[in-house]
């Protein structure tokens, strides 16, 4: 008798936004019905994640697929594209022909390519090449304009233990301004950052989480100059357009300091604090 090919097919989007999630459900939903109604096929899943770096060993939901691959558990996978597989190339072509080995087949709906053909490796080369190119241009550009903006001092409120969002500017809450100053306090009378964390917690205070202070969350508080009133960008940055490793900025690139944005619904920083340049500058909480 002739044997069914078990197919799956594997989808990926690229954030966590309704709009993307929405469009990931769609794709879940296509694939399922278009495998289903193949007579010649076995439905063998979905493999599907959203909001995931498009490197292999951080995708479950690929490692899976690849896992069930390796078991003899699916022939063919169905994708829509080189670029849910992965934008590095390297990586892409290890994967197929991993694949191909095992006498798998991809097939990529966009560029109708089909792994296991004649043609197969030489397109994906050229392809995946091309997508790697295209996503380092994209991320080029995304940079330099966000740049820009920090040029010209272009900003948005953001989420800031201490205040709240309100018709666009950022309000004081009070209970949370009282442990913002009370940490200050104590920062400018000589304790550290670990002596700070463990006088809140022995006092009862909840961190902004809910839970106990940890050194680190108390450093980073009162050394942010957000709670000044500032906002200084590029503190950190990412490496790579493929790894999207984060790395702190110790001056391979400029960073942007914006004093008291309009968003601010507060006092400005306190002056001489700010003049003394010292990281335990006074809150605009007061």
């Amino acid at each position: 008798m002739h044997k069914r090919k078990r197919v799956a097919a594997y989808a990926r989007v690229s954030g966590g936004t309704d709009e993307k999630l929405h469009s990931l459900a769609a794709q879940i939903t296509h694939y399922s019905k278009h495998i289903k109604a193949n007579k010649e096929w076995e439905y063998a899943g979905i493999y599907a994640e959203a909001d995931e770096p498009g490197t292999k060993d951080t995708r479950p939901e690929f490692l899976r697929l690849l896992a069930d691959c390796r078991a003899g558990k699916i022939d063919v996978i169905l994708t829509k594209t080189l670029s849910r597989f992965a934008r590095n190339t390297v990586t892409l072509l290890e994967t197929v022909r991993e694949l191909k080995a095992l006498g798998i087949n991809v097939i990529f709906e966009e560029q109708n390519i089909q792994t296991l053909s004649s043609a197969g490796e030489l397109l994906l080369t050229l392809l995946a090449g091309f997508a790697q190119e295209e996503s380092r241009s994209v991320s080029e550009n995304i940079k330099w304009r966000r740049r820009k903006d920090m040029e010209s001092g272009k900003t948005k409120p953001l989420k800031v233990f201490g205040y709240e969002a309100i018709n666009g500017k950022l309000v004081v809450i009070p209970k949370q301004a009282e442990i913002i100053r009370l940490m200050f306090d104590l920062a400018l009378s000589g304790k550290g950052s670990r002596a700070i964390a463990r006088e809140l917690n022995r006092r009862g205070i909840p961190s902004p989480k809910g839970k106990q202070w940890s050194e680190t969350v108390v450093r980073h508080l009162i050394t942010n100059p957000k709670m000044c009133g500032d906002l200084l960008h590029q503190r950190e940055y990412i490496v790579d357009h493929i790894s999207k490793k984060v790395a702190k900025n110790r001056g391979e690139l400029p960073m942007y300091r914006i004093e008291s944005p309009q968003f601010y619904h507060t006092t400005p920083p306190d002056k001489q604090a700010h003049d003394r340049g010292s990281i335990f500058r006074t809150s605009p909480m007061g």
